[in-house]
């Protein structure tokens, strides 16, 4: 995200009031005096993110929160996408990073539950994995739905682990025997190297896989 939206994000979260200002007054506020359309082309990126509400004839600038809401037709979730986690390498991860809102349709959740977020899937190390009743892969930009509130992982799960700070999706294996942990990748496209995790490690697990929709 631009360093001038996520000023921009900030602002709009702190200030509820911030719809009635003109767009030459939220330029100002973001450090770019005398460029309101500057302003104007941040707020509709954000708003194409689905960060954020806007409809400026109606004055209305407002952060999306996660969560249901229900419309004409059937219940959306907005659901927070938090970046990418690579399927190969680990890749750079940050849960509080939420960079878009995805919408999307209550029956293509797994089941209710308000801890779920998103990663985009970036690589094809899991790409014959079988996630969720649908039993569906992991392909390159897919979305993949993490339930964050699961604190026990059994073998075969396929989890979303944190290994120095970069995110990795994998499948969870608990060897007892040698007393560490192992993450395998489930491909067709090449053989990938286990990760071995011992104790001292830096190593968390964010949350269990539990669905993928399709990117």
């Amino acid at each position: 995200m631009h360093e001038k939206q996520k000023l921009l994000l900030n602002l709009i979260n702190e200030d509820k009031g911030i719809g009635s200002y003109s767009l030459r007054t939220i330029a100002e506020k973001m450090g770019a005096e005398n460029k309101p359309q500057l302003a104007k082309y941040h707020l509709q990126k954000l708003a194409e993110a689905g960060l954020i509400t806007l409809n400026l004839k109606e004055n209305i600038i407002k952060p999306v929160k996660k969560g249901y809401v229900k419309s004409t037709v059937n219940t959306v979730f907005s659901l927070p996408i938090v970046g990418s986690a690579n399927c190969g390498p680990a890749n750079i991860f940050a849960e509080q990073n939420i960079q878009q809102y995805l919408k999307v349709s209550s029956s293509l959740l797994p089941y209710t539950k308000k801890d779920l977020y998103g990663l985009i899937a970036d690589g094809e190390s899991m790409n014959i994995a079988q996630i969720g009743s649908k039993k569906q892969a992991i392909e390159n930009r897919d979305f993949v739905l993490v339930d964050s509130s699961v604190k026990s992982y059994k073998n075969g799960d396929v989890v979303v682990a944190v290994i120095d700070g970069m995110a990795t999706i994998k499948q969870y294996e608990n060897d007892k025997i040698n007393n560490r942990i192992v993450l395998r990748a489930q491909s067709d496209k090449q053989d990938y190297l286990p990760i071995f995790i011992h104790e001292g490690d830096d190593f968390e697990i964010s949350g269990k896989v539990v669905g993928v929709i399709k990117g």
